[in-house]
């Protein structure tokens, strides 16, 4: 664990939120699926460490109910999932960047995603490699900028970002950026957890 690392848990701690280093996406996953009880439903927000790690399809094998919109084929289902989500016992989220003083950055275009890491599920889980994390909040908003034409391809818009590779702080029909949110304490009435892990995850 470096010092950026050890810093970041320090002030995450301070934040009355509780935070869990792994070294290892292995070790990381283990400790989730054990801390996840088998009744449990479960949310997922839009999020490619998450997907990434293969939690969705361990928690459905495992027979949690899980509500994760990328799993569905149409409009109705993905809008069904997402509502169904922010009720659940258990979120799992990725978060677009960490500061070394204990804030969550993100960035969403509907706000589902947001909206249920701050309020409505029991327990909130964000899982965080170690490349999103940066030393304060304007770095955090260069970075999430800077990633978020990755994004814009991987969902096949048409947005500036996805043909020039940078922010134009358009006012594109498909504009992802459209909700800002910043996490500095823990919600009070949310249990919440970071899980940062030692690799390059998520965009």
């Amino acid at each position: 664990m470096n010092e950026s690392v050890k810093k970041t848990i320090e002030a995450l701690e301070k934040h009355n939120m509780k935070a869990t280093y792994f070294d290892d996406q292995d070790s990381a996953v283990n400790y989730l699926m054990g801390s996840i009880k088998d009744e449990a439903t479960v949310g997922i927000g839009g999020s490619s460490t998450v997907n990434s790690l293969g939690i969705p399809q361990k928690l459905i094998e495992r027979g949690n109910k899980v509500y994760f919109h990328w799993l569905e084929s149409t409009p109705e289902g993905m809008d069904n999932a997402r509502e169904k989500a922010q009720k659940t016992d258990v979120y799992l989220s990725g978060t677009n960047a960490l500061t070394e003083d204990g804030k969550l950055v993100n960035i969403d275009g509907l706000g589902n995603r947001v909206a249920s890491m701050i309020y409505g599920p029991k327990k909130v889980y964000i899982l965080c490699g170690i490349n999103k994390i940066t030393k304060d909040l304007d770095s955090a908003l260069i970075r999430i900028k800077e990633n978020a034409y990755k994004n814009a391809r991987r969902l096949k818009l048409d947005t500036p970002c996805a043909h020039t590779e940078k922010c134009n702080d358009c006012n594109s029909p498909q504009r992802m950026c459209s909700v800002t949110t910043i996490i500095e304490r823990r919600p009070y009435k949310t249990e919440f957890e970071v899980i940062i892990i030692g690799k390059e995850l998520g965009f």
